[in-house]
């Protein structure tokens, strides 16, 4: 039951258009201009080896957190939360599917994002373990955020804070600008935002070849531990 849910899980999310241009266009696009056309200052070597890492958590927010919060509110507000809730599938064989199907989703992101960016001259470094560490951390982290807002505001307020929330994360997130161009007070609070700890992590090992980066990975597991247990204490079915 829970495969047969993810995959309709997958597939309906594959047909949203809405989805898709979080989740495939707008990061292939972003990384696509910003290496083609110098417009941010990313400091020395290739815009693409700084570019694709930020790219890359960019992916994992806007799917499981926008993308996931957005589809769980308005499945909320429609009653198609509380119909599933009373079918022999269980709650937590739900959230199970739900969390596949973000997972297939963002294997699909990163495949995508990574030819495009092998094509643009990437070279990317590092271990590719220490990278899967921190997208499936990261993951956690977002999906706990996203289920949070779904499943406490309403449909419309949901749609209209997760996007804000996208649009500011991929502004002060280090996700195309450097967090160096900001104030060191500002710059503080952003080094603490779970997009900012992952975007600064995976460019860590896969631009400078570093090992694991506890710091980002201990920021990362602090929001997903907060985050999933907040939305396992306070959503909301209905």
């Amino acid at each position: 039951m829970i495969v047969a849910q993810a995959a309709l899980e997958t597939r309906m999310l594959l047909r949203n258009g809405e989805q898709l241009l979080l989740t495939v266009v707008i990061p292939t696009l972003l990384l696509v201009l910003f290496s083609s056309v110098d417009i941010v200052d990313t400091g020395a070597g290739e815009a693409v080896d700084f570019l694709a890492p930020g790219v890359l958590a960019l992916a994992v927010m806007s799917t499981a957190f926008t993308g996931q919060a957005i589809a769980t509110g308005f499945e909320r507000r429609y009653g198609v939360l509380k119909r599933l809730a009373s079918s022999p599938l269980p709650r937590w064989g739900l959230m199970t599917a739900k969390t596949a199907s973000v997972l297939v989703t963002e294997v699909l992101q990163v495949v995508l994002l990574t030819v495009i960016a092998f094509a643009l001259g990437w070279s990317p470094h590092g271990d590719p373990g220490t990278v899967l560490l921190l997208l499936v951390v990261g993951t956690a982290a977002f999906s706990g955020l996203g289920l949070l807002m779904a499943g406490t505001l309403k449909a419309e307020a949901t749609l209209a804070a997760a996007n804000l929330v996208f649009l500011l994360l991929l502004v002060g997130g280090g996700v195309i600008v450097p967090l160096d161009r900001f104030p060191a007070g500002v710059r503080g609070v952003l080094e603490l935002l779970p997009v900012s700890a992952l975007s600064d992590g995976l460019r860590d090992v896969l631009q400078h070849g570093a090992g694991m980066p506890w710091g980002d990975l201990g920021i990362l597991a602090v929001w997903a531990v907060v985050g999933l247990a907040a939305a396992g204490r306070f959503f909301r079915w209905e």
